[in-house]
């Protein structure tokens, strides 16, 4: 008999429009022959099944109900970006529940969604990063006491969430309050964050039959001052897979990216994004995505395509991997 597998999308942030697109992927691309995948919406106005039918999620055992017969999932595909799918909260729920899942645990989805928190386990493993601040909005810390801490040009960004909302680039001291108000605007804390000149670079990383394989690396070049959400979602960017670099800065990136993925106890697909420093042609991390996106502009998709995967073979592996 085959698994029953709930494919949880939605969210509590404006990031669900980002996780609807990926399910249309994951769903047109999920193995029909080895699973019966249901496609699960979880917003603010509630959970539910997304079939012929809809149907209301029982929260109690994470169930639903059809034509009078109860379902009951074997694992969870997560394509659900931002809270409550990419901070921990939904993996703490299926842990009590016994349900496995294809994404990182509580605990390390928990960490890497707060931003400054995964740059200071990183630096404390010898994986470069960026010279950080840490703001709270509870705490006034005014732009010249940053800017005596850290040399423009600087990112601000809200400390956790993801796809760049709230995300600005400060080029002059005059824009870095600005900048402030609507990084705070998305989230209670701001990470401002040392620009490092260099290429940009994005690679996903997974694990299957237990072996942490590192997808091809791609190459973000924005239209825009930075890789924003415009650049991300709306094609102001240009996606070279695979990178046109030199095979001694693709194992870089690549060692640098697996060795993130073991120190963080990834487990799953996450995209972990780098800077090439031009300096010193090291690559240094900027973040964890650990639920990336999987909608038709993103870039996994991509990667496993380059790699010469199906994306059928893909979420099979992810699949199976949960319930090792």
């Amino acid at each position: 008999m085959k698994k029953k597998i709930a494919l949880i999308t939605g969210g509590y942030s404006g990031e669900a429009v980002i996780s609807y697109k990926s399910a249309i992927t994951i769903e047109n691309n999920v193995d029909k022959d080895k699973w019966d995948c249901y496609k699960i919406d979880i917003n603010p106005n509630g959970w539910f099944y997304m079939g012929t039918e809809k149907a209301i999620v029982d929260k109690n055992d994470f169930s639903i109900t059809l034509d009078g017969k109860k379902i009951v999932f074997d694992a969870v595909l997560v394509g659900l970006h931002g809270t409550p799918g990419e901070d921990g909260k939904l993996q703490g729920y299926f842990d009590c529940l016994n349900i496995p899942y294809t994404s990182c645990n509580a605990a390390t989805s928990a960490l890497t969604f707060n931003k400054r928190y995964t740059v200071a386990v990183a630096a404390f493993a010898g994986i470069d990063v960026a010279k950080s601040i840490h703001l709270f909005k509870k705490i006034t810390v005014t732009p010249a006491a940053i800017l005596k801490e850290i040399q423009l040009p600087v990112f601000v960004k809200p400390n956790n969430g993801g796809s760049s909302i709230g995300m600005s680039k400060v080029n002059k001291a005059e824009d870095l309050q600005v900048a402030l108000d609507k990084a705070f605007k998305e989230d209670e804390q701001v990470l401002v964050e040392e620009f490092i000149k260099g290429r940009e670079f994005t690679i996903g990383v997974f694990k299957s039959k237990g072996e942490v394989i590192a997808l091809p690396i791609t190459e973000v070049i924005s239209k825009k001052e930075f890789f924003d959400f415009e650049a991300k979602y709306e094609g102001a960017s240009e996606e070279i897979t695979p990178a046109k670099i030199p095979s001694e800065i693709t194992n870089r990136i690549q060692d640098a990216a697996k060795k993130a993925y073991t120190v963080f106890n990834c487990n799953g697909v996450v995209r972990i994004d780098f800077i090439l420093n031009e300096a010193n042609e090291k690559p240094y991390m900027l973040e964890i995505n650990t639920v990336p996106g999987q909608s038709e502009a993103s870039i996994v998709p991509q990667q496993v395509k380059a790699m010469g995967w199906s994306l059928k073979e893909f979420y099979s592996a992810l699949i199976e991997e949960c319930f090792i």
